[in-house]
């Protein structure tokens, strides 16, 4: 049986990779320190409905004993999936140190204990589009809810210029540059991928991180919603089936994949602005959402699209899953647990 290991193993990403890979027949090690709400609630629902072939050990990126225990007792990883991070630009600008520690060092403790314990393994790095920083030389246009790139049309590619704009994007920027070196000079199979906004089931979003899913989880729920800025930012969103075809993808085509960088998100098919999901909202729930206002936040570019063209050329892969759809799916899962509380 095939092993594969995933930091972060609990978290919303994590635990759908844990889920997935276990269920395509890989014997799965989920490290997780379980310091996120997110983990936690998941910790709680693995306990209960414990996958035979899904291991849990928990640990923390920052510590490289810990790590390095986890992946020598674990075997000879054929997989090995970095998902663990620090995930909020907010929280990056209030403790800037913690947010190196866990993105930058975590990263790296990741990639020694790999290239020391099971060299061999396919590694998946999760990055993100924070590396391309404010996107300051797009040129943008505004219509009706949503802001607009005029150019370039199709997105922002992997050969745009990196501008680590944030804490958040300079920790995710260096373990980004490091997973990619670490394939050019010790040989690892590594493959980055900048992810965009990934949605889905298993995430409990918060108002500093996993957007779409709070604001469905606020509208259920009864919260208040603040929307920061005008509303009008878009972002391109990825359904987290999409996300783990793409590891699937990159897996099958190893050594095409190997050394790469690809974006991963949406693409200009699957956009959506804040205002366009709370519209969403209302209309599907019957409910009138008044959002609270507040002043734009550190780094929140008011467009980013991914050009996803590298990644159906390279790897053969497209998302499946259209926003409407994948909206209502999220919502299928979240009613359940946060309607009328």
């Amino acid at each position: 049986m095939k092993k594969c290991l995933i930091t972060g193993g609990l978290g919303f990403i994590g635990y759908n990779a844990a889920l997935h890979y276990a269920r395509r027949g890989y014997a799965v090690t989920a490290f997780d320190d379980l310091s996120r709400r997110t983990a936690r609630r998941n910790f709680e629902e693995f306990k209960r409905d414990r996958p035979s072939s899904v291991r849990f050990v928990r640990g923390d990126v920052r510590d490289p004993g810990s790590v390095r225990r986890a992946v020598a007792r674990g075997g000879k990883f054929d997989l090995v999936l970095h998902l663990a991070g620090q995930v909020a630009v907010t929280t990056s600008v209030v403790d800037p140190r913690l947010d190196f520690a866990i993105n930058a060092l975590g990263t790296l403790n990741v990639l020694e204990a790999v290239r020391l314990e099971c060299p061999k393994a396919f590694f998946v790095f999760s990055s993100t589009n924070k590396v391309y920083g404010g996107t300051e030389w797009v040129e943008l246009g505004r219509k009706g809810d949503r802001y607009f790139f005029k150019n370039p049309k199709g997105g922002i590619s992997e050969d745009a210029p990196l501008d680590f704009h944030s804490p958040y994007g300079c920790s995710k920027g260096a373990a980004d540059q490091y997973v990619r070196d670490y394939a050019r000079i010790y040989g690892l199979k590594t493959v980055v991928f900048r992810q965009s906004c990934i949605y889905g089931p298993w995430q409990y979003g918060e108002e500093d991180q996993g957007w779409v899913a709070w604001f469905l989880i606020a509208a259920l729920s009864g919260r208040p919603i603040t929307l920061y800025g005008d509303g009008r930012q878009v972002r391109d969103v990825l359904y987290v089936d999409d996300l783990l075809a793409l590891y699937d993808a990159a897996i099958a085509r190893a050594p095409k994949a190997a050394g790469r960088i690809f974006n991963a998100g949406g693409g200009p098919a699957n956009t959506l602005s804040l205002r366009e999901l709370l519209a969403w909202i209302e209309g599907r729930l019957d409910l009138d959402l008044r959002p609270r206002r507040a002043d734009w936040r550190p780094g929140d570019q008011k467009v980013y699209i991914s050009d996803i063209s590298r990644a159906r050329r390279v790897l053969g892969w497209n998302p499946a899953n259209p926003v409407p759809e994948g909206l209502e799916k999220l919502l299928g899962w979240l009613k359940p647990r946060f309607a009328g509380r």
